[in-house]
């Protein structure tokens, strides 16, 4: 269930195990009302809140979810550590609230996270911020990728310690390994999948890449 929030409306996502009704929090960078509803609606057990990086609309209200449901945060990779420092001062620069912490738990490449039933692997994926991971659930063929890749597009790397290269090489090694069948659920904008994206993304289509 995907649940646009900040003016900057970003996919803050809720998936669980269907078998458990288990569940995780994606990205809850604002609009915790809405971020309740959406959870109320599916009638889950939200367990943990899990983190793609630390940039204020994906982040900024982590915290205070985590903290009112009595869950952990886990994730993003500690690389995002600056980020995760300045919530505070990027939400007054956004005019949106941002609230700084620590995860409880720093995720690795390799690492897995369990929701239910369900067990998601990590992937390192830098370049849009240095801490930047996925989620990916091979069986169902879906990753939760946050600002490495989006419908058409890719991640901002105009940010400080971003890097484009890095990006790239996200996309071409992490995510395109998965295979075509993928769909994926990107921080802003509709889902796509990674056939899709080869094909026709201007960034990190195989034409492109290849010219």
């Amino acid at each position: 269930m995907i649940v646009p929030v900040t003016p900057l409306q970003q996919n803050c996502t809720v998936i669980w195990c269907t078998a458990t009704m288990k569940a995780a929090v994606i990205d809850p960078g604002g609009d915790l009302p809405k971020i309740r509803a959406a959870i109320a609606q599916a009638g889950v057990t939200v367990e943990q809140v899990l983190l793609t990086h630390g940039h204020i609309d994906h982040a900024g209200e982590a915290k205070p979810l985590a903290e009112e449901l009595g869950v952990p945060i886990v994730g993003p990779n500690e690389a995002d550590r600056f980020w995760l420092a300045r919530l505070d001062e990027d939400g007054r620069n956004y005019g949106i609230r941002g609230v700084v912490f620590e995860p409880d738990r720093w995720l690795v490449e390799g690492d897995t996270v369990q929701v239910g039933d369900l067990t998601l692997d990590v992937y390192e994926t830098p370049g849009h911020t240095p801490g930047h991971v996925v989620f990916h659930h091979p069986p169902s063929n879906l990753a939760l990728v946050g600002d490495v890749l989006f419908q058409g597009s890719v991640g901002r790397t105009d940010f400080p310690l971003s890097n484009h290269q890095d990006l790239i090489a996200s996309v071409l090694t992490k995510l395109w390994p998965m295979g075509d069948a993928t769909t994926f659920i990107p921080g802003h904008g509709p889902a796509s999948t990674f056939a899709h994206e080869r094909q026709h993304n201007m960034f990190v289509s195989d034409r492109a890449l290849a010219a």
